[in-house]
């Protein structure tokens, strides 16, 4: 941790180039409220987009290879440099990085003119030099115990090669695009997993309790399993029955993991429950999902792949970003009233993009009203915590 502080010490060039989360959590948001600010319109009809992909094709892959990789590259560029003790990737190879990453979304967005193929070659390097780059410094610090953290990076990245394979091939990603969710959602288990319990007995302890929670352990690691399996059968077997009952094994089961966080203790630091928050999103996906397999003449599985896709996914990774935004440009670890607001407007966003799927008569209304919701609290993050990832604490 000494040679990292040393590292962005010495880095005499743009704040923003000094650590992995700075460039990326900012270009992260910034595609976040652009791409679902005209989602709508381009659902709708009302504009077209230049790309090969089906507009929910291309919706899909900008909200999960897109936002979602992005946020997994800023937190793992900045966490794996303390897991390690190695220098981190800063300066102009994390330009490279980010510049890889940008050129992924344009050919993506453009992909007609250009060709799939060629769309497909820029879009993929991102994921797979990004994989290389996590790989090589986690076994370079010789850290197995994250080895598994890069894994699963490295899965994510054969999903999005896997996702331009199968639109090329049938013209659309069904089975690729739950591919790329369910391990964004798999690594919001393990990480999450982790974080929320350790972030949760750090604020008790400061406050004096005894009752803590409990660490992650071999019985995490058992449900771990049973949800990579219920997410394994949701993307090969979407509609059998057997998957919907593997949701539901997986959804309780990481509910009662988050029992034993105390939540409600943490009620009064919104930067530390938004955090539980976004977990239960992502165990109550589970069961919402299962309801939508069994019953899909009742729950509307597209309506049901929200609960993930913006509840916790949008609200865990705001959540980090959040937090480790303050904690590494040295602010106190509280949320402000403003970033309160970020926090229920994504919350808002997920409850009616959820809402849509049970009022058909209002359904795109609900989509618009959802989509706004979110552009708010992503362009809430960039307004508040923009300046403080494109300068350094001195340069206040």
């Amino acid at each position: 941790m000494a040679r990292t502080a040393e590292a962005r010490r010495n880095w005499n060039g743009p704040a923003v180039l000094s650590a992995g989360f700075r460039p990326f959590f900012l270009l992260a948001v910034v595609w976040a409220v652009l791409a679902i600010a005209i989602w709508p319109f381009v659902f709708s009809g009302e504009m077209d987009v230049p790309t090969v992909f089906a507009p929910v094709d291309w919706h899909g892959h900008e909200m999960i290879f897109g936002y979602g990789a992005a946020v997994v590259a800023g937190f793992l560029l900045t966490a794996v440099p303390n897991w390690t003790g190695r220098l981190p990737v800063a300066g102009w190879p994390l330009a490279g990085l980010a510049l890889l990453w940008i050129a992924g979304r344009v050919a993506v967005f453009a992909s007609a003119p250009i060709g799939w193929r060629a769309a497909a070659l820029i879009d993929i390097s991102f994921l797979v030099v990004f994989a290389g780059v996590a790989g090589r410094e986690v076994l370079a610090g010789r850290n197995g115990r994250n080895v598994k953290v890069v894994l699963v990076v490295a899965v994510l990245a054969l999903a999005n090669a896997a996702f331009h394979a199968e639109a090329a091939m049938t013209g659309a990603a069904p089975v690729a695009t739950r591919a790329g969710l369910a391990v964004i959602i798999f690594l919001i288990l393990l990480i999450g997993g982790r974080i929320v319990p350790s972030f949760t007995r750090n604020w008790l302890a400061k406050h004096g309790a005894t009752a803590l929670p409990v660490p992650f352990g071999r019985v995490d690691v058992a449900l771990m399993l049973l949800s990579a399996v219920g997410l394994a059968a949701w993307i090969v077997l979407p509609a059998e029955g057997v998957t919907g009952g593997l949701l539901i094994a997986g959804g309780l089961g990481n509910l009662w993991r988050l029992s034993r966080w105390r939540s409600i203790s943490v009620r009064s630091d919104a930067l530390v429950l938004v955090l539980h928050a976004g977990f239960l999103c992502a165990a109550l996906g589970f069961l919402f999902m299962a309801a939508a397999v069994i019953r899909p003449d009742l729950v509307s599985p597209a309506a049901m792949l929200h609960v993930w896709a913006v509840g916790a996914i949008g609200i865990m990774t705001l959540a980090v970003m959040t937090r480790a935004t303050l904690g590494h440009t040295g602010r106190p670890l509280v949320a402000s009233g403003a970033t309160r607001w970020v926090y229920l407007a994504v919350a808002a966003a997920t409850l009616l993009r959820v809402a849509a799927g049970f009022l058909p008569a209002m359904t795109m209304p609900l989509i618009e009203a959802a989509a706004a919701a979110w552009a708010v609290a992503f362009s809430g993050f960039v307004v508040i915590y923009g300046p403080l990832l494109l300068r350094t604490r001195q340069q206040d």
